[in-house]
């Protein structure tokens, strides 16, 4: 049986209770540590197959969002290698809720060494263009920030959800001159950035970028503009099924999200279409910025066989 705490995560992922690449997958390796703290098993393959359920029901509820596939293999690969030296129960259970901690702690350094890398793209003096509410995206603005470096700092909107309104209250609590923009403004506005900079939801292996809704007109503006367009990912982000052509599914929300039912139906109730994600190809975006170091998109190919080359060719078991 699923623990009610794990059904509760699964389901505030889903409604974006819970959001944010990072924090999502940090949520979901957190799920399977309850899953190991509450289990019944009075064996080993018992609790694998409660891992695996625990896994399934988290990873289907954003399937956009590599990050959540990412971090359970993180944990499900030293499962299996430890299953090698037939561990006893209590074993695997360690080394599951070890694999979480060394996960956790591991995506929160990244974000911080993203920031420190990023930072020092950033001049003072510059002005950058935020989308949406990314983590890495904001290290690197508040790292250059708290190097005394004088930088101001306009943030879309992001609607529907408008997550810019939590990027605005991070920097103006950080003392960052921000400004807040309408989607749609970010052409007008342009031609006074020095750079934008994004976080991402996924990145392919071709360097494509998988990120909230109206990042690619971003990334478009910014190319006509001349201005450089910079996107701040961990590494977990990278999508190893992309290495053999798979695609990555852009997720579909709820129309309420747009217009509530009532004035839906004043308008004549048509068709509604909220895709959370957009794709930016790759030509568009000038560098990634990882915790392993600045590449350039054309380099995601190889990160994704360091990281999870392993996976390339063989029928996944997580469990």
């Amino acid at each position: 049986m699923i623990p009610d705490e794990v059904i509760r995560i699964a389901r505030d992922i889903e409604s974006m209770r819970i959001r944010g690449a990072g924090n999502i997958a940090r949520a979901a390796v957190k799920a399977l540590r309850i899953t190991v703290q509450n289990s019944k098993a009075g064996n080993i393959q018992e609790l694998l197959e409660e891992l695996r359920n625990t896994a399934q029901m988290v990873i289907d509820t954003r399937p956009t969002a590599v990050s959540l596939p990412n971090g359970v293999r993180y944990v499900s690969k030293r499962v299996n290698e430890e299953l090698k030296k037939n561990p006893t129960l209590d074993e695997l259970k360690e080394i599951v809720e070890k694999a979480v901690e060394e996960f956790m702690v591991n995506s929160e350094r990244a974000v911080a060494r993203i920031g420190e890398i990023g930072s020092k793209r950033i001049r003072s003096g510059d002005a950058l263009l935020t989308h949406c509410n990314s983590s890495a995206a904001l290290s690197v603005i508040l790292t250059a920030a708290h190097q005394n470096k004088d930088i101001k700092v306009f943030a879309t909107e992001t609607r529907p959800r408008f997550q810019g309104h939590i990027t605005c209250k991070i920097l103006r609590d950080a003392g960052i001159d921000v400004t807040l923009i309408v989607d749609s403004a970010v052409r007008l506005y342009m031609n006074k950035i020095n750079t934008a900079i994004v976080g991402a939801d996924a990145v392919s292996s071709n360097g494509a970028l998988v990120n909230k809704i109206g990042t690619s007109t971003v990334a478009l503006v910014a190319k006509e503009a001349r201005t450089l367009f910079f996107v701040a990912t961990e590494t977990y982000k990278f999508s190893p099924e992309t290495m053999i052509g798979e695609l990555i599914e852009i997720e579909e929300r709820d129309l309420e999200e747009v217009i509530d039912r009532e004035e839906l139906e004043k308008i004549g109730s048509p068709k509604v279409l909220n895709p959370a994600f957009d794709i930016t190809p790759p030509q568009y975006i000038d560098l990634i910025i990882t915790e392993k170091g600045i590449i350039p998109p054309q380099a995601a190919f190889t990160i994704l066989q360091e990281e999870f080359g392993w996976l390339t060719g063989v029928k996944e078991q997580l469990f």
